[in-house]
């Protein structure tokens, strides 16, 4: 089950994120964009969704006109490989039909291959590549219908 975060999780979600994404920061030399986010605010905004098992996964989800923005999916690493990423990811998409909403986008940095690979396996194509501050992303989208 997955449930809107409180603000009584957000350390949890804070230490999901560092763990999960400290490998990325060495590899791209900087740190990725989710791990200085304010998880205050997107709690408060009620855009942070978190499995209700023993929060080992987060999602945070932001409607945009049109499309379901996914900012940030993070797993603890201790619990790769047990579905909870596809089990976010298909969330998502059902959060996005909930709100009607016809499509779902995200972004991830480039050197993030297996990243890539995964969403691309999922029925996510490619629309753009951008420089966000020295780095550089890749902007993915599904269509919905």
């Amino acid at each position: 089950m997955i449930r809107p975060a409180t603000q009584a999780d957000r350390p949890r979600i804070e230490e999901i994120v560092e763990a999960a994404y400290t490998p990325w920061a060495e590899l791209i030399g900087v740190r990725p964009i989710p791990m200085d986010a304010n998880y205050t605010e997107f709690i408060e905004a009620g855009q942070i969704f978190v499995t209700n098992d023993d929060l080992n996964g987060l999602i945070v989800l932001i409607p945009e006109k049109d499309t379901l923005l996914i900012e940030n999916v993070a797993v603890a690493p201790t619990h790769h490989g047990q579905g909870i990423g596809h089990r976010l990811l298909s969330f998502a998409e059902d959060h996005a039909r909930m709100l009607s909403l016809p499509r779902i986008r995200l972004y991830t940095n480039e050197l993030m291959k297996t990243n890539i690979a995964l969403y691309t396996s999922l029925g996510y194509h490619e629309t753009g590549r951008q420089d966000v501050g020295g780095r550089y992303v890749v902007h993915m989208s599904k269509d919905l219908a």
